[in-house]
């Protein structure tokens, strides 16, 4: 069954079966966490690097911001039982599909936020789908940790 993770959304889930899927992933980041030895995994969609541009927003959706939606993936899925040693990070995304001319470059802050978040819990980026003008749909299946994306009628397993 999917669940689908919308635009500043996570889910974690440890539910054979499900697959969480999040959709036009453009400057946006998307984030797949997996544990494969308990089988848990979750996913997050990020749409702006840092939550110091709106300190109140990011307190009512954390998931909204790189920053804080990260490490909301991390607790979500620790609190399931997975282990942070065993983590698999997958990533999509932050693309510049609008032609501003790199003047925002939100994408690639996105991605640039999601590794500095990442490094500093010592979890490694296994795969990765980013950058480009493209926009990607992220799925990962609960039940083998498989992430795929699709984008522009292609379809690739990360």
């Amino acid at each position: 069954m999917n669940i689908t993770i919308g635009i500043s959304e996570m889910k974690a889930s440890n539910t054979p079966g499900e697959v969480l899927v999040t959709y036009s992933l453009g400057s946006c980041v998307g984030l797949s966490l997996y544990d494969p030895v308990v089988k848990v995994g979750g996913m997050v969609h990020c749409m702006l690097p840092l939550s110091r541009l709106d300190r109140e927003k990011a307190q009512a959706k954390p998931c909204m911001f790189t920053d804080t939606g990260v490490p909301t993936l991390i607790r979500a899925v620790l609190d399931l039982g997975g282990s942070r040693t065993r983590l698999i990070a997958k990533v999509a995304g932050g693309a510049a599909p609008l032609q501003d001319n790199g003047v925002f470059n939100i994408g690639e802050r996105n991605y640039v936020v999601l590794r500095k978040v990442l490094w500093k819990n010592d979890i490694l980026i296994a795969a990765e789908d980013v950058g480009g003008t493209k926009a990607r749909t992220m799925y990962l299946h609960v039940d083998s940790g498989v992430t795929i994306i699709k984008s522009q009628g292609q379809e690739v397993e990360l």
